[in-house]
């Protein structure tokens, strides 16, 4: 197949072996995994040098190393994310996979806020705004949110023997049992919660990662309750965890 502008092709393969998380190559590495001739590979680490997106190891002779340019070029694109916007564009995705309500919100403190949202073209969804802020223990995009935070920070924010905020009568209001639920959510990577925000509404979530690896956001399906099963919840925590991790793609993380 023909390829066009080889040598930019080959540099960027070589830019691309960083992606599995080594820290550094070699001109025969490079050689033996991409296949090229070993004095073009020469050249292209040379051309990449002089650019500044990579450099030589100051002190392994031989190896070399992600460049300054690269960061250049990475910040700039992390400037320019917009959660919000590429938010909208996941629940767009969600709600075209499955026809039901998806929202994405952020963390405020013990709330979520609701920063992006497409409902379903049904005659019954899931009644909500742009902006709205619920106690995240309620939520499934509360709770991969709060189950992302540290032992400690999580202590603060929820802890204590006070009983949490009820919005229903399912709704959690034991930190303790809180606290359970949030080790299972963080080693699930979904979280579900069904009526405890709305006694109608089940909803299943995941979080979205930006480029450091911080969850900065969650994604969600809410569904109506007479809509929702077994079968279907683990259906739509599958499709949810997959749209999560297309929005975190799109705000530069690392999947392996």
């Amino acid at each position: 197949m023909t390829r066009r502008a080889p040598a930019l092709q080959r540099s960027l393969d070589i830019l691309e072996l960083f992606t599995d998380g080594r820290d550094t190559v070699s001109a025969p590495e490079v050689v033996d995994e991409l296949g090229l001739p070993r004095t073009t590979v020469h050249e292209l680490l040379h051309a990449l040098v002089d650019r500044q997106y990579l450099h030589r190891h100051p002190e392994i002779p031989g190896r070399y190393r992600l460049g300054i340019q690269v960061f250049r070029l990475g910040s700039a694109y992390g400037e320019g994310l917009d959660v919000p916007k590429l938010g909208q564009e996941a629940a767009r995705e969600m709600v075209a996979e499955c026809n039901e309500t998806s929202h994405v919100a952020i963390l405020d403190d013990r709330h979520i806020v609701y920063v992006a949202k497409v409902d379903s073209s049904r005659a019954v969804r899931m009644v909500s705004s742009l902006g709205r802020r619920l106690p995240a223990h309620c939520t499934a995009l509360g709770k991969v949110l709060l189950a992302a935070l540290s032992d400690d920070e999580l202590f603060r924010r929820i802890g204590g023997s006070s009983p949490l905020e009820a919005l229903t009568e399912h709704s959690i209001t034991d930190p303790d049992l809180l606290l359970r639920e949030l080790t299972e959510v963080h080693r699930a990577g979904t979280a579900v919660e069904v009526c405890e925000a709305d006694p109608d509404v089940a909803c299943v979530g995941a979080p979205v990662r930006d480029h450091t690896g911080q969850v900065v956001a969650a994604l969600s399906i809410s569904v109506p309750r007479h809509r929702w099963s077994q079968g279907r919840r683990e259906r739509l925590r599958a499709l949810v965890r997959d749209g999560a991790r297309r929005f975190s793609t799109a705000l530069g993380a690392a999947h392996p």
